[in-house]
């Protein structure tokens, strides 16, 4: 018998869900923070958001989701590369780049998995969030690695990712914690 919270309208929630996020991390950072980073560091020789919030959506997905993430956050990712891209988002090297961004994520989890540390959520415990933001920063840097090498981005960079991934997990890490927190005390 087939699983029923993996049934297709379960699927299409998870993907409106996950995607809709994404997209709104995405626009927020490239439509408010982005400009507003360039106004404070004009000079900085990236591109890279120094506060990347969809860097967090993609962990935290992943982390929910599991493999189901990948078709979840693919609509989004697609949407969010044609905006900055153009037709060149279905180039060679932003195919591989978005390949890499959907599957790192519940690569390194379910690899922590295998290895003796799910921290996948589970009702019967509560989540360790440093253990999601500790493995949020390893796919950060596997991902800075992988991605980088494929578009053939220098150190900069590659730093400024790392910088932005980090920023943008912790800062919506922090507003879960808030969120659940406030759920909690409504509730008591």
């Amino acid at each position: 018998m087939a699983d029923p919270s993996h049934s297709v309208p379960q699927l299409l929630i998870e993907t409106l869900a996950a995607s809709g996020v994404y997209l709104l991390a995405f626009f927020v950072t490239i439509l408010v923070i982005s400009p507003v980073q360039h106004s404070f560091f004009s000079e900085f020789p990236s591109r890279a958001s120094l506060l990347f919030l969809p860097h967090g959506v993609r962990v935290l997905a992943a982390w929910l989701l599991g493999w189901r993430s990948t078709v979840a956050l693919l609509p989004g990712i697609l949407i969010g590369s044609v905006f900055v891209y153009g037709g060149d988002a279905f180039g060679p090297g932003q195919l591989v780049a978005s390949t890499i961004a959907l599957t790192v994520g519940p690569a390194t989890f379910h690899a922590l998995a295998l290895a003796g540390y799910d921290i996948f959520p589970r009702p019967d415990r509560s989540p360790c969030w440093a253990c999601v933001m500790a493995t949020g920063v390893a796919i950060s840097i596997l991902n800075g690695v992988l991605i980088n090498a494929a578009l053939g981005s220098g150190p900069v960079d590659y730093f400024a990712f790392l910088i932005g991934d980090v920023s943008g997990l912790f800062f919506l890490m922090l507003i879960l914690m808030f969120v659940f927190r406030s759920m909690r005390l409504r509730d008591s």
